[in-house]
């Protein structure tokens, strides 16, 4: 599959390494490839060279899968630059969350309640099909799950199109989840969105980002 990841940062890096290995063709998109290459990417890039590297609008456009891997606060624009009509009828799967770290850590969330940053995504860009996952976890474990209590927690995946929730669904098993669960509709990453005021009392109190949720049934 041709998978564009947008966000040069560790998720975005991790997701892409993985994506790569696993036999995915893998662009990150970046706002400005020159200056991505003059920073700390280009030795990132020199170890994994099967990743390749474009601007947000042309990762986009060849693309199957588009991941946001941007911050919560960076998400709308750089989905901007990425273009509506590059956009449309792809799968876009959304793993920010809306945090705002204005007044220090640990950071509120922009929007709760009766919104998500997934649905304003999917407003912002109708014809996209926005599936929410992935973002209740760190960026290791939500490519290689099976490096907590060897898989056994939970993954949860929002979305109003089941075909994209499947295509995104048979990405997690491939990374290795055996627990995913599917929601419903688009509104309910409002629910998982909303974890993260949990989970980052969770980080600190533990001292490390290896954790997830397990639901028993």
């Amino acid at each position: 599959m041709r998978i564009a990841v947008l966000g040069t940062g560790s998720v975005g890096r991790t997701i892409s390494a993985r994506a790569a290995e696993l036999g995915h063709q893998v662009t990150i998109g970046t706002r400005n490839v020159a200056t991505t290459l003059a920073g700390d990417y280009a030795a990132w890039t020199a170890e994994h060279p099967e990743v390749g590297l474009a601007t947000q609008a042309d990762a986009a456009a060849d693309a199957e899968l588009v991941v946001n891997a941007t911050s919560g606060s960076g998400s709308l624009p750089a989905l901007t630059a990425a273009g509506a009509a590059n956009l449309a009828g792809k799968v876009l799967l959304d793993i920010a969350n809306p945090l705002d770290f204005s007044a220090g850590f640990p950071p509120t969330l922009t929007v709760q309640d009766t919104d998500s940053l997934a649905e304003q995504i999917q407003r912002e860009f109708p014809q996209a099909r926005v599936v929410k996952s992935l973002n209740t976890l760190t960026a290791e474990l939500m490519v290689r799950p099976r490096q907590l209590a060897d898989g056994a927690h939970t993954v949860f995946v929002s979305g109003d199109d089941a075909e994209a929730k499947r295509i995104v669904t048979g990405l997690l098993v491939s990374f290795g989840h055996t627990d995913v669960i599917d929601l419903g509709d688009l509104s309910t990453a409002r629910g998982t969105e909303m974890l993260m005021p949990l989970w980052l009392r969770l980080y600190g109190r533990l001292d490390t980002a290896n954790f997830n949720v397990k639901v028993v049934r």
